[in-house]
């Protein structure tokens, strides 16, 4: 897939999907901006990248001001975006008994409302014909124990997805959904113990879990001209997760 010259925006660029999608992109031949809430992270991702074309910028999308960060930054370049990845998220897992208004504000800020203000925010930057992404995760249709918070907020960016799809389409703008299984990102390693990564593992058709650059694939597909005639559309990246008969 040739993305030459084209300009991408990911948030949540530092790590894992994000990170690998940031350098998908880079090696298709994209400009590539990446946001992320810490310099230092930043720093690492560049180092990681070591391209030209990429840009960072320090925006924590879980907050307005950050995002009119991001704006700005775009803005002040003067080129249209021609793919938008709204990919930075944060999970927790608790039991419903468990959850703390701390928690629960906290991944819904970040991945709900940072998501949605983020593509509000940056609407009158968006190239007519663009591709905007949302990361959402199996979750959303699932009913693991213990993450009633982190489900709800990606069943909400589902359905924020598929209204912004028919909003957009007057644009020729195709929004969708890339919903990945249990991925083997640092989000996953710090989230989770050993034996609960090896148990969702096994809960795969394939046995293992997921590589950050299987999901950037992914990415890259739907926001080809490849994928020009999809839109509103969840693309499930899950190795078998949902569909697997555990013997």
């Amino acid at each position: 897939m040739d993305f030459t010259n084209k300009n991408v925006v990911v948030t949540g660029g530092t790590t894992g999907i994000g990170l690998a999608t940031a350098k998908a992109f880079i090696n298709a031949g994209a400009n590539v901006w990446i946001t992320g809430r810490k310099a230092e992270n930043l720093q690492k991702a560049s180092a990681e990248i070591n391209s030209t074309k990429l840009n960072t910028i320090v925006a924590d999308t879980s907050k307005l001001a950050d995002i009119s960060v991001l704006e700005k930054a775009i803005a002040e370049k003067g080129e249209k975006v021609d793919v938008l990845f709204l990919n930075a998220g944060i999970a927790t897992f608790e039991p419903i008994a468990d959850v703390t208004e701390a928690n629960f504000d906290v991944q819904f800020n970040t991945n709900v409302k940072g998501h949605f203000f983020t593509l509000q925010k940056l609407l009158p930057h968006l190239a007519d014909g663009a591709a905007v992404l949302f990361t959402s995760s199996t979750v959303a249709t699932a009913a693991n124990l213990g993450a009633s918070v982190y489900s709800a907020t990606k069943g909400a960016l589902n359905k924020i997805a598929q209204i912004a799809a028919n909003e957009l389409a007057g644009r020729k703008i195709r929004v969708n959904i890339v919903s990945p299984g249990p991925v083997a990102t640092p989000g996953l390693e710090n989230a989770l113990p050993a034996e609960a990564k090896e148990m969702l593992a096994g809960a795969t058709a394939l046995q293992r879990l997921g590589n950050p650059d299987e999901i950037a694939k992914t990415v890259l597909f739907l926001a080809s001209d490849a994928a020009s005639f999809i839109t509103g559309t969840e693309i499930v990246a899950d190795g078998g997760y949902l569909n697997y008969a555990l013997k």
